[in-house]
């Protein structure tokens, strides 16, 4: 009689194991092969490998009462992508793609940021920067854990998205993303967020030169920079790092499948 055996780890790096015996022959998820059509090529690909890494739609970035707000920036603009994301998550939940929320959230002591990325959000030294309260909230500028580093209100979470918390532009500098992504086995990543030429660019660029297939999603990609370089980022992902597309041509996509 076959034993029955547990299973170890995460799907699809799973093994197979009891006392005597350990599979580790790590059986593929079902595959989900979907037509994409880009700014530059049709795609084929498979969403049981994908996963939507949604960066920096905090309220620090996001919210009227924010640091970016505080500080002058218009973020009306970061908003725009609030909408499309609200519409597309759901639709992606569906067909079993991950949710990966990589919010800026530092550690309470600030030991693992340099002084020069302190310098980008307090340049004189007198303003409000990183682990201090904001005026209105009180909150403590992109904390871990707290109000300012929190996903903004209007994008529901599910239970069982995934948090990373990054502490650089790029989400893969100091952080377990890379290992989770590769654990999961999702070697096409979805990329959505604020702000499209910081961020979201240096997260993909890095996704990139990883080996990680990358499409950024237009719609739902928004930044409080000029509009040249939102059309930058466009053009440079499409030369060089990968495609561009948009959450409606996704949806599509499935439902045509």
């Amino acid at each position: 009689m076959a034993r029955s055996l547990r299973s170890l780890g995460v799907p699809p790096n799973a093994w197979a194991v009891d006392a005597q015996t350990a599979d580790i022959t790590r059986p593929p998820l079902p595959p989900h092969p979907i037509a994409l059509t880009t700014d530059t090529k049709s795609l084929r690909l498979d969403l049981a490998k994908a996963a939507l890494i949604v960066v920096d739609m905090q309220n620090d970035f996001c919210h009227p009462d924010g640091w970016l707000a505080h500080i002058g920036v218009d973020v009306s603009p970061a908003r725009e992508a609030i909408a499309p994301l609200k519409s597309f998550l759901p639709e992606l939940r569906a067909a079993q793609v991950p949710i990966v929320w990589l919010n800026w959230g530092n550690r309470p002591d600030l030991l693992n940021i340099s002084a020069g990325l302190r310098h980008v959000y307090n340049p004189t030294g007198e303003g409000v920067g990183l682990g201090d309260p904001l005026p209105k909230s009180g909150a403590p500028v992109l904390m871990k854990d707290s109000w300012a580093a929190a996903v903004v209100d209007e994008l529901v979470q599910a239970s069982d998205d995934i948090y990373v918390d990054k502490y650089r532009m790029s989400g893969f500098w100091d952080t377990p993303l890379d290992s989770i992504l590769r654990n999961l086995g999702r070697t096409t990543l979805f990329f959505a967020g604020v702000n499209a030429d910081q961020c979201v660019m240096a997260t993909l660029q890095d996704a990139n030169f990883l080996g990680y297939d990358c499409i950024l999603l237009r719609d739902c990609t928004a930044t409080t920079s000029p509009e040249y370089c939102l059309k930058a980022t466009f053009y440079n992902v499409n030369q060089c790092f990968g495609f561009v597309t948009d959450s409606r041509a996704i949806v599509k996509a499935i439902s045509d499948r």
